[in-house]
């Protein structure tokens, strides 16, 4: 860290740009800094720079994260904010995510220029969406709709339906919400139909795993409720990543009473097939509760899921 001054890399998104602003406005609040202690450091990523081709077959995920980490590594910046959804489920050694803002809503939203609800679009209509999961979560209520792969930051997707590319497309809440686009959420999908990804709609915030003094820094930031459920899930995640690339759902919500309960999916890309479970369990034991969701989901899902996914 520069003296006096917090460098914080960030994607050069408008959603990934707020999310920063975000993080700066709540370091300040927290430590009495000026806006000129907190800099902003813009760094582009491979996943923004490839936009011709599904992610998944970039490299998935982790290419929103890669040259961020890199630049922590090299010291140019002292904390990197990521969109959570985003992020591996194993970050690099040396590496790690100290802080969960409190999390907005996780809910994906259904957007179209033309038609209420994905209940209302016609037979054959196009559904444009760059996540698997979010198109076989589509097909497995409504087998009668094309998807077709539709990438870019959110304003860049608004236009693509607009110029008729897509009859309706889906995107995060959490993301319209933050950029003051809320306006533009047709339906919000109940998660009993539309699952979220992990971690979707939580900002966390990575930083080298020996760097104390940016750790003591960020800890007034961390949302404990949040980062429980977070814990849940991206234990979910971690059991899954290396057993299948099938689209994947999970989320943990605290109970009123204290306890946790987790709900989490797999599904095949046409979404004809899907394995869910729901479990109940303590909040101070979240990363059991994901790992055995996990396993109960695999063993559910049968050895021949992965070749027809």
């Amino acid at each position: 860290m520069q003296a006096g001054k917090i460098r914080i890399g960030t994607r050069g998104s408008p959603l990934a740009l707020a999310q920063a602003h975000q993080v700066a406005d709540k370091l300040r609040a927290a430590h009495g800094l000026t806006p000129e202690q907190c800099e902003i450091v813009v760094i582009k990523t491979t996943g923004d720079r490839v936009t011709d081709r599904p992610l998944i077959e970039a490299g998935g995920k982790g290419l929103f994260t890669k040259e961020l980490e890199e630049a922590l590594f090299a010291r140019d910046i002292d904390l990197a904010v990521h969109s959570m959804k985003d992020v591996p489920a194993i970050v690099p050694a040396g590496l790690a995510i100290v802080a969960i803002l409190e999390r907005e809503d996780p809910r994906d939203a259904f957007v179209s220029l033309k038609y209420a609800s994905l209940a209302e679009l016609p037979a054959g209509a196009v559904i444009g969406t760059s996540s698997p999961r979010r198109g076989a979560q589509a097909l497995r209520v409504r087998p009668d709709l094309n998807v077709v792969d539709f990438r870019g930051n959110v304003e860049t997707r608004l236009r693509k339906l607009a110029d008729g590319v897509a009859d309706a497309t889906f995107l995060a809440c959490a993301g319209l919400n933050r950029l003051g686009l809320a306006r533009h959420i047709t339906a919000a999908m109940d998660t009993g139909v539309m699952l979220p990804a992990v971690a979707q709609g939580a900002i966390g915030i990575e930083i080298r795993a020996d760097d104390e003094n940016t750790a003591r820094l960020l800890a007034p930031l961390n949302h404990a409720p949040t980062a429980i459920c977070v814990t849940a899930e991206r234990a979910y995640l971690t059991q899954l990543e290396g057993s299948c690339r099938t689209p994947i759902a999970g989320y943990a919500e605290l109970l009123p009473d204290g306890g946790l309960r987790f709900r989490g999916e797999i599904l095949t890309t046409d979404g004809r097939r899907v394995s869910a479970v729901e479990h109940i369990g303590a909040s101070t034991t979240a990363a059991a509760l994901g790992q055995q969701a996990a396993a109960d989901v695999l063993g559910q899902a049968g050895p021949d899921f992965f070749a027809t996914a």
